[in-house]
């Protein structure tokens, strides 16, 4: 197995690493790739250290199984026919195919073996608050049917990538030190503050990243569930939280739902109010898991529930996805 990693230096880049060593990847032979301000960068892994190579348009992808690609839509959209024409299989991070109707977009919880139908030999991994909540809400569809989803989603600023993790960090010191807050990665100042906006407006007056998760949720599922979605971004580093309101042709009895969740794959129930026991960014920060709690009987509707999730953005939103992705591939 001869895997690359395209965008190695981001922090997804650097979460595949990690990923891929803890879940023993069968990987005989890894090639790193970056931009001309990566390329040279060296990186360990498994006890050896890899040179980032600079991303290309040459047939350096030839013999290559599978590429993890989180280096933007843009190069995505550049370089696809690069990565894919010898064979490989292009595992991507970003938004530039995730509608394509002939490029399949994944989470392994859900639909896993339509990662086996994909004519352009590219496989679209999720927008990561899509991810999250798909996963929790897939063991309930097999209850009852899902006809509504409405959600608000508490993304961290690991969302907007390791520069502005970084920012966050700066922000909170030059507050504290009396000196003039940085704001670069987000429109406003996002210390001690929440946003209401992640991405651009549409037409609409919904944003770009509340439009994924409509359109999203539905490729995903095979649905016809309308999703809709408030996305804000809110001061904790890393780990996203949502909480979802669902509407199902039949109702689903909290206990019910207590009991499906819990035995979802990908999901870990976090329930208990009255101990005060219930999922935190803190908390998930570095798990593999979708955690869930706060499930309750939705007051304005018979045949509603409401729901509290959280789950770390990096690794099921991004990076563990798609190595789960290619796993399934190759088991298949």
């Amino acid at each position: 197995m001869k895997v690359a990693i395209v965008g190695v230096s981001g922090a997804v880049g650097q979460e595949f690493l990690r990923i891929l060593a803890e879940r023993d990847f069968p990987i005989d032979e890894l090639v790193l790739f970056g931009s001309e301000r990566s390329a040279g960068r060296k990186y360990a892994f498994r006890g050896q250290e890899y040179e980032v190579k600079l991303l290309q348009h040459n047939d350096d992808f030839k013999g290559i199984d599978v590429a993890f690609v989180s280096a933007g839509g843009g190069t995505s959209k550049e370089f696809a026919e690069t990565i894919t024409k010898h064979g490989c299989v292009m595992i991507d991070n970003s938004s530039a195919f995730r509608m394509d109707p002939d490029v399949p977009l994944v989470v392994p919880e859900c639909n896993a073996e339509d990662a086996l139908n994909r004519p352009r030999g590219i496989i679209a991994n999720p927008n990561c608050t899509t991810i999250m909540m798909v996963v929790a809400l897939q063991p309930l569809e097999k209850l009852s049917h899902i006809k509504r989803i409405r959600v608000s989603s508490y993304q961290s600023a690991s969302g907007a990538g390791a520069a502005a993790m970084d920012e966050l960090q700066q922000q909170y010191r030059e507050l504290l030190n009396g000196e003039p807050v940085t704001v670069s990665k987000f429109p406003h100042q996002l210390a001690y503050n929440v946003i209401p906006q992640i991405d651009v407006f549409t037409d609409n007056g919904y944003t770009k990243e509340e439009m994924k998760m409509f359109n999203e949720t539905q490729k995903i599922m095979h649905t016809d569930a309308r999703c809709s979605a408030t996305c804000v971004r809110v001061s904790s580093l890393r780990s996203h939280s949502e909480s979802v309101w669902i509407e199902t042709e039949s109702p689903i009895s909290v206990e019910d739902a207590r009991k499906a969740i819990a035995e979802a794959p990908g999901c870990t129930l976090v329930d208990d109010p009255a101990k005060l026991v219930y999922p935190m960014p803190l908390d998930t920060a570095g798990k593999d898991d979708v955690f869930v709690g706060r499930i309750r009987k939705d007051l304005s509707d018979d045949c509603g529930l409401t729901l509290w999730l959280s789950g770390d953005q990096i690794r099921k939103g991004a990076a563990l996805n798609a190595v789960q992705i290619a796993e399934y591939l190759f088991k298949k």
